[in-house]
């Protein structure tokens, strides 16, 4: 599903005329053809729309980026008037899949836009949620006033009419307990054990940052050392990366946006398999490109395109590829044999059918270059053997990787510290370690903390989120 997050360009001056009428006309003759051009998808007509103070502030590549999300939801079909302030119109912007959103925009006297955005929009028509489930069969010992807690906190989650399954894990107080809930497939009354595997898509980057680690405290190279030297002689030169560090790409201070601006414009481009045609070719040209406003290490920007670059200077490094070193370096040493971003029929590794938002039933992602960013798919028994390795004082070449993936190196605006992958809160005191993950037909989360030695993991083959659930679970081990 495309989420098309709120992209504010940027604010300017007021119009000369001889009233509001004429303001509003103008403001309309403009989006006229910013429709028209979205339509047909003239991406450079609608940047040279832009004022030149708009662009002293907005590359041309920036706005690319945003317009390829836009495309990808079809045609605009209608417009209408939702206020006008000042200089600036809202528009609610209806497109053929359904999709609304609200666009602002403001315009000068020369007629071009000084202020263009478009965000989420609350849909006049309301989605239809399906009923929520009576019965949901389950697994789950209550013993414990915290067992009857993530009881009740899981079922409100597994309820709902667009989910199916969900697994917990749970460590706490040196007692491990799984709650397990739902259907692998519908119909079929069958439980998800603790070794069916999910996808668990964001969570492979604390995979990738340990890799990272692991070559770091092995003195191979160090956090602070520049990329360029590991990149292609095509690549190298680019501006935007002269600065660009390991430790940048792994706490995503790199500069570089969290989706590479031709991730959608290239041959074979499924948008139900999204990574799936993305090669080291589509990355390198993507990196080629890239400009930025602003310095490395300056500001977090998540970054699915950094770590999945980060993946392939893993690889470059160590000379093998990605798979093979998270192999040697992390999956063998714990005995993670079924964490993989290929699953094994032969094996049978068994991993479910993802639903979306709505409840449909929707493709799995295989990932090639970006693997390192999303693509690896687990279980809650293997996670947790991978968390509870957390715990222990480094004295083995991986516990030290680990330990270094856990340090402080970025300060976020919303009071979210950064380690390598790993964000950081404190709870009365207590620092927690977590990280999410989602794809089109999943849902994740990994979360512990080394004082008090809990942790939790949760995996769920839907698209609606288990980030409400999890904060609360955490959050009660926490206060325990």
């Amino acid at each position: 599903m495309i989420r098309i997050l709120f992209f504010l360009l940027f604010l300017c001056t007021a119009l000369t005329g001889s009233g509001q009428t004429k303001i509003e006309e103008a403001n309309r003759a403009v989006f006229n053809k910013i429709e028209f051009f979205i339509n047909t998808q003239m991406t450079d007509s609608v940047y040279n729309l832009a004022s030149n103070n708009f662009k002293d502030q907005v590359s041309e590549d920036q706005l690319s980026f945003m317009l390829q999300n836009l495309y990808q939801l079809g045609k605009i079909t209608d417009v209408e008037v939702e206020d006008f302030k000042g200089q600036t119109a809202t528009y609610r912007v209806f497109f053929t899949d359904e999709h609304q959103l609200l666009a602002k925009l403001a315009v000068d006297s020369s007629y071009h836009y000084t202020t263009l955005a478009f965000m989420a929009a609350d849909n006049n028509t309301k989605k239809v949620e399906k009923p929520e489930k009576e019965e949901v069969i389950s697994q789950v010992e209550t013993e414990t006033p915290l067992d009857f807690f993530i009881d009740s906190v899981a079922n409100s989650y597994i309820k709902k009419g667009e989910t199916q399954s969900l697994a917990i894990a749970v460590f706490h107080r040196n007692k491990y307990k799984t709650f397990l809930y739902g259907e692998t497939e519908k119909g079929n009354n069958t439980l998800p054990t603790e070794n069916t595997l999910y996808e668990i898509g964001s969570i492979t980057k604390v995979f990738t940052a340990t890799l990272l680690a692991d070559l770091v405290t092995k003195n191979i190279i160090q956090l602070d050392d520049t990329i360029t030297t590991f990149l292609p002689d095509s690549v190298a030169p680019t501006p935007s990366l002269s600065g660009v560090t390991f430790k940048t790409l792994a706490n995503h201070t790199s500069g570089l946006p969290r989706m590479a601006e031709n991730w959608n414009r290239i041959a074979g481009f499924d948008p139900k398999d999204p990574y799936s045609s993305y090669d080291e070719k589509a990355l390198f040209s993507s990196l080629k490109n890239h400009q930025s406003s602003r310095e490395p290490g300056e500001e977090y920007e998540y970054s699915n395109l950094g770590y999945g670059l980060l993946g392939q200077l893993i690889a470059v490094v160590n000379q093998k590829p990605y798979m093979q070193s998270l192999q040697e370096t992390v999956l063998a040493p714990l005995q993670l044999t079924n964490t993989t971003d290929r699953p094994d029929e032969k094996k049978q590794q068994e991993i479910l059918p993802g639903l979306d938002k709505e409840g449909n039933v929707t493709s799995l992602w295989h990932w090639e270059t970006m693997v390192a960013s999303g693509g690896l798919k687990s279980n809650i028994r293997e996670l947790m053997l991978f968390t509870v390795e957390q715990f222990k004082m480094p004295e083995n070449d991986l516990q030290k990787a680990m330990a270094l993936t856990r340090q402080f190196t970025f300060f976020t605006p919303d009071n979210m510290d950064i380690g390598l992958a790993w964000r950081m809160n404190m709870l009365d005191g207590i620092i927690y370690f977590h990280h999410t993950g989602e794809t089109a037909g999943s849902s994740s989360f990994i979360g512990f903390s080394p004082d008090t030695k809990s942790a939790v993991v949760i995996l769920s083959n839907a698209a609606e989120s288990v980030n409400p659930i999890s904060t609360e679970i955490m959050e009660k081990l926490l206060a325990e």
